[in-house]
């Protein structure tokens, strides 16, 4: 994706992890707000969908006179994105990678350095 990812506010994020936890599916306002345990309003909701759809987080169809709604991502590919818009707005983008290496647990290390194709060990 070449577009900045924009970031979520808590609304979105809840609104993101429902759909994503039925991404193969397509929700409604009333599925989703089943969904949210929350004592939301349904324009509330609806217009937080409508926003995530225009941010291109969300695609929608008409079912009805309703839309319904399914992530146009993964949860991972959005993840990888933000990181790397994070990455793209930092001064230094090797000293940025190595204090996020330093920091990462032992097992995401040595999944990383699997992907990179590297021996583990230490």
């Amino acid at each position: 994706m070449t577009e900045q990812i924009q970031p979520l506010g808590s609304l979105e994020a809840k609104v993101m992890d429902a759909s994503w936890d039925c991404e193969d599916s397509f929700l409604s306002v009333r599925n989703m707000l089943q969904r949210l345990d929350d004592d939301l309003a349904y324009t509330t909701v609806m217009t937080v969908m409508n926003r995530l759809y225009e941010k291109g987080l969300l695609r929608r169809r008409r079912s009805g006179r309703a839309w319904v709604y399914r992530p146009s991502m993964s949860r991972e590919a959005f993840t990888a994105a933000t990181m790397s818009d994070v990455l793209k707005s930092a001064g230094d983008r090797r000293s940025a990678l190595l204090h996020f290496i330093a920091d990462l647990p032992s097992e995401d290390a040595d999944a990383l350095r699997q992907l990179l194709g590297k021996p583990g060990g230490s």
